[in-house]
């Protein structure tokens, strides 16, 4: 009975580990770094995230690097201008305030990768924490939707 009890455990903490999927740099955390699948050839793929600032001063993400999936990845914004929906590309990065969260989503802020080429591995560049490798989870391109083996992330508009 004690074996059996030990590996309930053993794989409740695991999963939680799984489950989890966050990453801490400094007093920064990031939170769930993903992104959608994408159809075959589809060639961007969007990436989301939650950042939070813990400290007491603001920092910046500057970029985003993942030479493995994609040799342009760029920081996004998407928002609608005289009832428009617009995207653009955020060349000075995103601000994290002290003490704030920031979240990354579809049709808001966001990392935008272009010319896809593997699933998500990628090392965010902050101006003042530094840099951190995160993965981001690959997950159904629509609600109740399983994501094909192997398969990289989707950026809704972007096909």
């Amino acid at each position: 009975m004690k074996r059996i009890f030990a590996s309930v455990v053993a794989l409740a903490l695991s999963a939680s580990a799984v489950f989890a999927h966050e990453f801490t740099l400094g007093n920064l955390e990031i939170g769930h770094p993903a992104s959608k699948a994408t159809l075959p050839g589809q060639p961007v793929g969007g990436g989301f995230m939650t950042i939070t600032n813990k400290g007491t001063e603001a920092d910046r993400l500057v970029s985003v690097t993942a030479p493995d999936v994609s040799d342009d990845v760029q920081i996004h914004e998407m928002a609608v201008e005289n009832d428009v929906m617009k995207m653009r590309q955020l060349p000075d990065g995103i601000e994290i305030p002290a003490g704030a969260k920031v979240e990354l989503k579809s049709g808001g802020l966001h990392v935008m990768f272009m010319r896809i080429k593997h699933p998500f591995k990628a090392t965010l560049n902050f101006e003042k924490a530094g840099k951190i490798d995160v993965d981001f989870k690959i997950e159904a391109a629509k609600p109740g939707a399983k994501p094909a083996d192997g398969a990289a992330a989707s950026h809704e508009g972007h096909q």
